[in-house]
């Protein structure tokens, strides 16, 4: 019993283990394994400790003081991809979610893991750039100038990049093109609704979203006032802190959300609208954020319970605007037949699944079947991506409605789920039905569509290779879709889909933000 209390007393990082962790979240664990098939680490590997059970026990362990935290524990914590997929899955709703920011909170308070150059990394980016959103704008007006000035031609023609592990070097090749003008600079801080005004809306900029996505959040104030909202952009907002909060930054987080918070709150809006999943995701818990901070809270909770995915407050809360595929003239006879036929040519069209996506069924299957239930990584990922472009070539088109195969060929969608939007803000369905509503679309749910892409944050730069293993099987799924475009809600999923993309496509597929799709499909006045 002396050696075991031994491991907390004399372990800085244990006692302050055991300081951050829930220990009601901890108890709460059944161990009952329904985690276990939700798991990315899990499925990939088939080892105990990468699964959300493994690492609660853990936690425990050295909460208990029956381990010491030692370099394999601190890696175990890392490998998470902290999509909490598995919170869903938990019949006692333990809130792994928590558990492992606050273990990893702990852990970079006394790591000695990282290398000086981590170290100034880590301090620049999470003090010194996203909490400064003028500084944001500057990174991306410069990352701007160096696409368009021609530099960017000249690096990879140099061959400098290959410096550069090969991860960072096809992370360059997709980014966007950026600009130090964000949306307010574009299109100013305020706009009426379309109609009768249903309410106030506050847009949630983001950081990187801004600089990098600038178009996707103009497009996202173009639908909510088509959809009767109000929108206001508050110029005093700042970063979310997700990045800070899912790396150990807690700190840092707490301070972001309480300038959100201010910022927001003056703004007098009735809703506060996401388009990054991420983003959202750590917005509505801000109330747990700062559930110890007195002055806060109160307040934390007003926000958090007013934070929507555009998806969700265009379906539930507004009025949906009319959505045409691009070059379709839709006359007032196809709308009529759309109006009665709409609904059973819909439910026809997802009642047949392609032959390709059968095959990835299978695909699966094999795999779990070979590895004892867990879906461990194929032997060759590579023959069976061709597996399914070949079963895909050959696969029948799926029904489609009847209104559209009259008027023009359809177009095949489907969607990769943002892992934060589906298991934190629980907002899967509103997406969907939102694509259902495009004139001239084929929706096709991909297989495993709620499984992590490998994204999660940073974590396809920090943990690359399991990152690409992930996105390696998610690749399969896709392509196995036939599908002309690939849609998501999150611009680290975006990235990360258009990188696998840009290994395992044959170039038919495009990968758009669910928000960018809609916007150039959008009737009406504008």
């Amino acid at each position: 019993m002396a050696e075991k209390a031994a491991c907390t007393t004399s372990n800085p990082l244990a006692q302050k283990l055991k300081l951050r962790l829930d220990e009601d979240q901890l108890t709460n664990c059944m161990r009952c394994g329904f985690c276990l098939p939700a798991c990315p680490t899990f499925r990939e590997t088939g080892i105990e400790a990468e699964s959300p059970r493994g690492r609660i026990a853990l936690m425990k362990a050295v909460a208990d003081g029956i381990m010491a935290p030692d370099a394999a524990f601190e890696e175990q914590m890392n490998h998470c991809l902290g999509c909490r997929a598995c919170e869903p899955a938990c019949p006692a709703d333990v809130k792994y979610g928590q558990l492992i920011e606050q273990a990893r909170d702990a852990i970079e308070d006394h790591t000695d893991s990282h290398r000086g150059w981590v170290k100034l990394a880590r301090r620049t980016a999470f003090k010194a750039v996203f909490p400064k959103q003028n500084r944001m704008k500057l990174l991306g007006g410069a990352l701007g100038f160096y696409q368009r000035s021609g530099l960017q031609k000249i690096t990879r023609g140099s061959g400098i990049m290959k410096l550069f592990p090969d991860h960072m070097r096809e992370m360059e090749q997709i980014l966007p093109e950026s600009s130090s003008r964000g949306v307010i600079e574009r299109i100013g801080g305020r706009h009426a609704a379309v109609g009768a005004k249903i309410a106030t809306v506050g847009l949630f900029r983001g950081c990187l979203m801004d600089v990098m996505f600038t178009e996707t959040n103009v497009h996202t104030v173009e639908l909510l006032t088509q959809a009767g909202f109000e929108v206001v952009i508050p110029d005093t907002q700042n970063c979310c802190g997700a990045l800070h909060a899912h790396s150990g930054e807690a700190d840092g987080a707490r301070s972001l959300a309480r300038g959100n918070i201010r910022a927001f709150r003056e703004a007098g809006v009735d809703y506060i609208v996401s388009n990054a999943g991420g983003c959202g995701a750590i917005l509505t818990e801000y109330d747990h954020l700062l559930h110890e901070d007195a002055q806060w809270k109160d307040d934390a909770a007003w926000f958090a319970a007013r934070v929507k995915d555009v998806s969700d407050l265009l379906v539930n809360f507004g009025r949906v605007p009319k959505f045409a595929e691009q070059g379709w003239a839709i006359a007032e006879g196809a709308c009529a037949a759309a109006g009665s036929n709409g609904a059973a040519g819909a439910t026809a069209a997802q009642a047949t699944a392609p032959a390709g996506q059968a095959e990835a069924s299978a695909v699966v299957a094999r795999t779990a079947s070979a590895g004892g239930g867990t879906s461990a990584a194929p032997a060759d990922i590579g023959a069976e991506l061709a597996a399914i472009d070949d079963a895909s070539a050959h696969a029948q088109p799926s029904a489609v409605p009847a209104v559209a195969s009259a008027a023009a060929p359809s177009v095949r969608i489907t969607y990769q789920d943002s892992c934060h939007l589906r298991n934190v803000m629980r907002s899967s369905d509103a997406p969907r039905k939102l694509m259902r509503q495009v004139a001239g679309v084929e929706y096709v749910e991909m297989f495993e569509a709620d499984r992590c892409c490998g994204s999660a944050g940073i974590y396809n730069l920090t943990q690359p290779e399991m990152a690409n293993q992930i996105l390696d099987h998610k690749m399969v799924h896709a392509n196995a879709t036939d599908a002309r475009y690939l849609l998501t809600s999150n611009p680290g999923c975006l990235l990360q889909m258009k990188l696998g993309n840009e290994r395992h496509g044959d170039g038919s597929m495009k990968v758009m933000h669910v928000v960018d799709f809609l916007h150039e499909r959008l009737l009406g006045d504008r």
